[in-house]
């Protein structure tokens, strides 16, 4: 069986703790087993690993987030980076067009999807070994792991099984499905056994493949992706799991939640204050989550949460915390904080300058001892870069030299250049130039070996 984790996101239910670049996934906010903090994906992938199911995994993620990733989750696990976001039936088609082409994965093989933020206990992720063995006793197309509702919820879909249950199996078949429903129809769901979905499918690959086909869509790896950009927004659950009539579901009698609200993620943290603050004894179930330097204090406010970070400041009702991703919309913002492959970077200015209109954007650099900025350059400006701490290595128009604290770079526009911290390296960099866009990068060498390699096949060119 094959592990697929649809990974990701928009980042606006979590603001401002979470942006484009830095989803919900990624929040070291959930107490781990040894007592330290830990993200969504970490935990998700400590218990694949727990039961077993981690060597079998591929995470699917959008492009952008592919480096930050990376420095979540073990290296042997490959991640597919969608270059555009296109939904969840086309995320995980790219991955079965992945299994098909580049490693030649058998048709039969079973494929299990599930969010990588599947907030639940072991014996949840334990589960999915029994869909192979259900998959086959049913001959159904498609298995769905269903948790049992404790309490009626509008803000879950629900899988209603067939009232008749062979006791002989641990599966039920699926009659429909019923997407949010209100409370009162929620409550006369669970009353004729219905189940919470959880967005975990199982099928086999040649179910996919087929699927593809029928919407002309390529299954070979490198054409999909070539085709990408054409292809319309599709849910998987509207595109296959509504239109497949022959459905199993099998039943997980434990605890799940989706921890897509500061209401419901708040409730794991270990303390009501992370960060600099204070919260009065007077403030009943109000948390604070701050990433500034500046301390925040709450007096007399219940049920709230605050939220700080370098993106912005959030003040609202748990209840209510999710209407910040509808205010969002009309606000696109550049993230002012992103964790890259290589360590973070931190905007403390980003202004035009008075007369030509030129852009200036003042960020703080932070770089992992023994990693490296990739070799690449700029077409539309200029840099300047001021080493605050520590010590490392540059490679700046096939010209290799140490840089250590005080050092300041200049980087023409169109000059090659490369990083590489050989402690851990603090640099303010300074980017100047008539559009800043974020695009404006052509990298020519990934790791610090191609990049000393491609300078030396320069020189003996030249």
């Amino acid at each position: 069986m094959r592990i697929v984790l649809l990974s990701g996101g928009s980042g606006k239910r979590l603001w401002p703790l979470s942006n484009e670049i830095r989803s919900k996934v990624f929040l070291k906010l959930l107490r781990s087993d040894d007592g330290s903090k830990e993200s969504m994906i970490q935990r998700v992938c400590r218990q694949l690993d727990a039961v077993g199911l981690l060597q079998s995994a591929l995470i699917v993620t959008h492009k952008s987030q592919v480096e930050i990733t990376q420095n979540y989750v073990d290296a042997g696990i490959s991640i597919l980076g969608e270059p555009h976001k296109k939904g969840t039936f086309t995320a995980i088609a790219l991955a079965a067009s992945y299994f098909h082409s580049q490693m030649n994965v058998d048709p039969n093989e079973t494929i299990c999807v599930l969010p990588v933020d599947s907030f639940a206990e072991l014996a949840f992720f334990q589960l999915l070994h029994t869909f192979p063995d259900v998959l086959s006793q049913s001959q159904a197309e498609l298995a769905l792991l269903g948790t049992v509702p404790k309490y009626p919820s509008d803000q879950y879909g629900y899988i209603v099984p067939n009232s008749d249950r062979n006791e002989n199996t641990e599966y039920l078949f699926v009659t429909h499905f019923v997407e949010k429903p209100d409370e009162q129809h929620a409550i006369r769901l669970i009353n004729r056994g219905a189940l919470w979905n959880c967005g975990v499918f199982a099928f086999s690959l040649k179910f996919m493949l087929s699927f593809m086909k029928n919407k002309s869509l390529p299954t070979d790896y490198d054409e999909y992706l070539l085709h990408y950009e054409q292809f319309p927004e599709l849910s998987f659950d509207h595109e296959v799991v509504e239109k497949t009539s022959h459905s199993v579901v099998i039943p997980y009698n434990g605890s799940w939640k989706d921890l897509g609200s500061w209401d419901t993620l708040s409730s794991h943290f270990e303390s009501s204050v992370v960060g600099a603050g204070q919260i009065s004894n007077d403030s009943i179930n109000t948390h604070l989550v701050n990433e500034l330097s500046y301390p925040i204090q709450v007096i007399d406010v219940s049920n709230i949460i605050v939220a700080a970070s370098p993106d912005g400041i959030l003040v609202a009702s748990k209840s209510n915390s999710n209407q910040i991703k509808n205010k969002l919309q009309k606000a696109q913002q550049r993230p002012r904080y992103e964790e890259k492959r290589w360590g973070t970077t931190l905007v403390l200015d980003h202004s035009k300058l008075v007369g030509d209109g030129t852009e200036a954007l003042t960020r703080k650099v932070n770089m992992l001892p023994g990693k490296n900025i990739s070799y690449h350059m700029h077409r539309k400006r200029t840099e300047i870069w001021t080493i605050i701490s520590g010590f490392g290595e540059v490679i700046l128009d096939n010209k290799r030299f140490s840089i250590q604290t005080g050092d300041v770079i200049q980087i023409p526009c169109g000059a090659q250049h490369a990083v590489k911290a050989i402690t851990a390296l603090e640099c303010i960099e300074v980017q100047i130039g008539a559009e800043l866009d974020e695009e404006d990068i052509l990298r020519l060498a990934m790791t610090w070996e191609d990049a000393i390699q491609l300078c030396k096949n320069e020189d003996e060119h030249i």
